[in-house]
């Protein structure tokens, strides 16, 4: 019965999720608004079929973090967000950790990237409450990723993008999202479920 209701629960969590509704610890007075920005601001220079460029990116919690440490192991789900401390990417992240067991489901590892440097980084997800994933700074060279990718906007930040890798690096779909809204996990879901088949 205990676990009849876990499920459920979980279940009620994720669908709401899904529906664009997830829980975040930071502050409202914290969030900086920026008003409604251009949509995109960027030219891509990868497409599905490419293989992932190589990063090494240093993390909140400490070390490095590299394409090559997940090659022939996971699936990757890299997801990309302009600033820390506004107000989309302070609800798009906490609301991946009540869709942890998804990822796990499709062997996935998530991976968050701002082109904030890491002190900024970790005030701003500390606020958020624990998040599972790893959280990088693409801050020096400024925006060196996301400029191999080609979602470096004119202003220094980055798109709100996702990309999803299979276990070889071949970038298997791309989501440069309207800068203004947060992308949905259903359709994190859908190609993920495609890596299966």
């Amino acid at each position: 019965m205990k676990k009849l209701c876990l499920v459920l629960v979980g279940g009620i969590m994720v669908g709401l999720l899904v529906q664009g509704i997830a829980v975040s610890e930071v502050p409202k007075e914290d969030i900086y608004n920026p008003g409604i920005l251009k949509p995109t601001d960027s030219t891509l220079k990868v497409k599905v079929g490419d293989p992932l460029p190589d990063f090494t990116l240093p993390a909140v919690a400490g070390g490095q973090v590299s394409l090559s440490q997940f090659l022939g192991k996971k699936n990757l789900v890299i997801s990309f967000v302009p600033a820390a401390w506004t107000p989309v990417c302070s609800d798009q992240w906490p609301g991946y950790n009540i869709a942890k067991e998804i990822f796990d489901k499709y062997d996935a590892i998530l991976l968050g990237i701002s082109a904030d440097n890491i002190p900024t980084l970790f005030a701003w997800t500390n606020h958020m409450g624990h998040l599972w994933f790893p959280v990088l700074s693409d801050f020096w060279p400024h925006g060196g990723f996301a400029s191999k990718l080609g979602i470096l906007r004119s202003d220094g930040v980055t798109e709100r993008a996702l990309f999803i890798a299979d276990k070889k690096g071949i970038i298997r779909y791309i989501d440069v999202h309207d800068i203004n809204k947060r992308p949905s996990l259903k359709d994190i879901v859908r190609e993920l479920e495609k890596l299966e088949q």
